[in-house]
């Protein structure tokens, strides 16, 4: 979490433990979210616009406190800087509540200190990955077996596709591995406290296709596990954009993969995927597409809940998970992932609720 002082407007870049925020978050009654800038904005009751925040004598301690209230464990740092803002939102002291419900609107706000962030497969045609080159690839295990790929996001928060999730209360029979290169080689797994479905997820159309793994102890970061960076709000990938995808699924051999895998796909078009040939419209606006249209590079079974990443200014955001795909590399048939960037609000949420030890749907 970032802050300033003196009457500063707030630009949060919220990278609690190297993990960067930027999302539209609708928890309880105002959505709270970031840009790409690290600008930390909330949704006003007045007439629903986004705001900036003001606040005098912003400190570490409120960059902490904000960070644990959308799920984190800390902040990482702030600076200040300037925008010539009209319109931004004073905080209130009341550091019981969550930041949105500290907030009311202030005009003609002409120079303002602000605060920037400080940076530090299902696959078929893929290579075998090098250690530590996909260090947010995890294993879901279900009964001791492989099911599906996940992805660290926090050091107690983990991502994966809804239909990897047997049933929903299954987390004493789930467990979670990090920097796995070879599931015949598996260190000490990750137990799971909690399991939260997206309540919106549509088994029949794939849509919403995301669950949330709350973990029972924080995970220790090193070289061979660390957290991917969440895409801000106002970011995209456009078609043709370079990604990568991993997993331990089928390979093009069509055997069951132990070693993980990587291979390189491009965003294509939801427009071009809906076409006729492709998937005739049933990409939703929540699903984002990546291979080749001409086959041959995909995602297959066995990946379904990994990460589709891309890499912009020398950090890797997970732009995707694993979702659904017609079979596997096939032409005109790329994969079909859930689009993280629809569903933040969602993932955020759910964890600054578990934050708050509320219950959750």
């Amino acid at each position: 979490c970032f802050g300033g002082s003196g009457g500063s407007l707030l630009v949060v870049g919220l990278l609690a433990l190297a993990i960067w925020l930027g999302v539209v978050c609708f928890v309880l009654s105002s959505p709270v979210r970031f840009k790409s800038d690290g600008q930390l904005q909330v949704k006003t009751a007045e007439d629903g616009s986004f705001q900036p925040v003001c606040y005098s004598g912003w400190n570490q301690s409120h960059a902490n406190q904000t960070c644990a209230q959308l799920g984190f464990r800390s902040s990482y740092s702030y600076k200040s800087t300037t925008d010539p803002a009209s319109t931004a939102l004073t905080m209130t002291g009341k550091s019981s509540v969550p930041i949105q419900g500290r907030v009311k609107i202030r005009y003609a706000v002409r120079s303002n200190s602000q605060l920037r962030t400080h940076s530090t497969a299902r696959i078929i045609g893929g290579a075998a990955a090098k250690s530590g080159q996909w260090p947010w690839q995890l294993s879901l295990h279900h009964r001791g077996s492989h099911i599906c790929g996940a992805v660290l996001i926090s050091p107690d928060f983990v991502l994966t596709a809804a239909h990897c999730i047997p049933r929903p209360k299954i987390q004493r029979a789930v467990n979670v591995y990090g920097g796995v290169m070879s599931l015949n080689s598996l260190p000490s797994p990750y137990l799971v406290e909690k399991i939260i479905l997206n309540h919106n997820y549509n088994s029949t159309t794939h849509d919403q296709d995301i669950a949330l793994l709350k973990l029972k102890s924080p995970v220790v970061f090193n070289n061979k596990v660390q957290p991917v960076c969440l895409p801000a709000f106002d970011f995209s990938f456009s078609h043709g954009t370079r990604c990568w995808t991993s997993g331990f699924g089928v390979t093009d051999r069509g055997q069951s993969g132990s070693k993980l895998m990587e291979v390189f796909v491009s965003i294509i078009s939801t427009a071009m995927c809906n076409s006729r040939h492709g998937y005739g419209g049933a990409v939703t606006g929540n699903m984002i597409c990546a291979g080749t249209l001409q086959g041959g590079r995909d995602s297959c079974q066995g990946d379904s809940g990994g990460p589709l990443m891309c890499e912009s200014e020398n950090r890797w955001y997970l732009v995707g998970i694993t979702s659904w795909g017609d079979s596997c590399g096939l032409r005109n048939k790329p994969g079909v992932y859930t689009r993280v960037s629809s569903l933040l609000s969602w993932i955020y949420s759910t964890m600054q609720v578990r934050t708050y030890g509320e219950k959750s749907e």
